[in-house]
């Protein structure tokens, strides 16, 4: 088991890769190499035919070149150490330190497999990968380089430690949405790992972690707060959000779906009967009423008077 610290300050439990997984590896990526070599060779010889030997000599050590030893460079330079047989097995080429590999990393190596793969069929390869304690050939050696296993069991995922209890609740108004992932997953791998590393290496990892962060939230930590600390605390109060808003939103869906759901009568409890409702009577309809004549009342005459009308 090696603990590699990467140049971005990322502590990496993995193993070094053995000599089964590396062979496997180059087989694949031999595969691959030599096909494609074969068709382009097969094309270069159609398209140079009819040409001077030495031109067509000349073309084939130049492919030969480019595809076996200037792509795997290329590959290796471009994916940070993942070849394709590489990434079918689970394998990466870092630095000694941990870091990604460049591109004279990658060049000493590919110059180096030449001798070690392709000339000596990988018994040189294979005898230095035996005899070196984490499974480097030469290349490896020159380069400074490292093959490692990316895929990590799951079960070997360690807690974060918990921040001092004085520490509790301070952080509770940090705004911590610009704290990007991968330095999330830089400050996990550092707290989990912390006591494994050397005391001055790793006081001086927790002070550029807590810089990143403090640079990403814009808040600096209260005085005095070392920075170990400071990170178990930030990470906490990460975690301790991430799990209210995970159970705030399955309670809310817990009380909607209750609420929608019908109630539930238990087997045998006693039903309450509906009370009785008599039915209403039947409304018999009302003929109209026949209309009535007005009754003019009768006037009297006037009496008369007993003298005569005037002539």
């Amino acid at each position: 088991m090696s603990d590699l610290v990467t140049g971005d300050a990322v502590v990496l439990g993995l193993r070094p890769a053995r000599l089964p997984s590396r062979a496997l590896a180059i087989l694949v990526d031999l595969a691959v190499y030599l096909s494609g070599y074969g068709m382009i060779s097969i094309g270069l010889t159609v398209a140079t035919y009819g040409l001077d030997n030495a031109l067509q000599a000349a073309v084939a050590v130049a492919s030969f070149v480019l595809l076996l030893v200037g792509v795997p460079i290329a590959v290796e330079t471009l994916t940070h150490g993942r070849s394709l047989g590489k990434l079918a097995c689970g394998l990466r080429v870092v630095r000694e330190d941990g870091g990604p590999i460049r591109f004279r990393h990658a060049l000493v190596r590919g110059a180096m497999g030449v001798v070690e793969l392709l000339m000596t069929l990988g018994v040189v390869a294979c005898i230095a990968s035996l005899v070196s304690e984490r499974g480097r050939r030469l290349g490896d050696v020159f380069a400074g380089t490292l093959v490692i296993r990316e895929r990590v069991p799951g079960n070997r995922v360690m807690p974060v430690p918990p921040p001092p209890p004085w520490l509790a609740g301070r952080f509770t108004a940090l705004d911590l949405s610009a704290v990007p992932d991968g330095l999330w997953l830089a400050v996990r791998q550092y707290l989990t790992r912390m006591d494994q590393l050397d005391p001055q290496m790793g006081a001086a990892l927790a002070a550029r972690l807590a810089d990143d962060v403090v640079a990403r939230t814009g808040t600096p930590p209260p005085a005095g707060v070392p920075a170990a600390a400071f990170l178990m605390a930030v990470v906490h109060e990460r975690q301790s959000r991430d799990a209210a808003r995970a159970f705030g939103a399955t309670a809310q869906a817990a009380q909607a779906a209750q609420a929608m759901a019908p109630p539930v009568v238990p087997v045998g409890a006693p039903v309450a009967p509906y009370p009785y409702v008599a039915p209403a009577a039947p409304v018999v309809p009302v003929a109209p009423a026949a209309p009535v004549a007005p009754v003019v009342p009768a006037v009297a005459p006037a009496p008369r008077s007993g003298f005569a009308p005037p002539a």
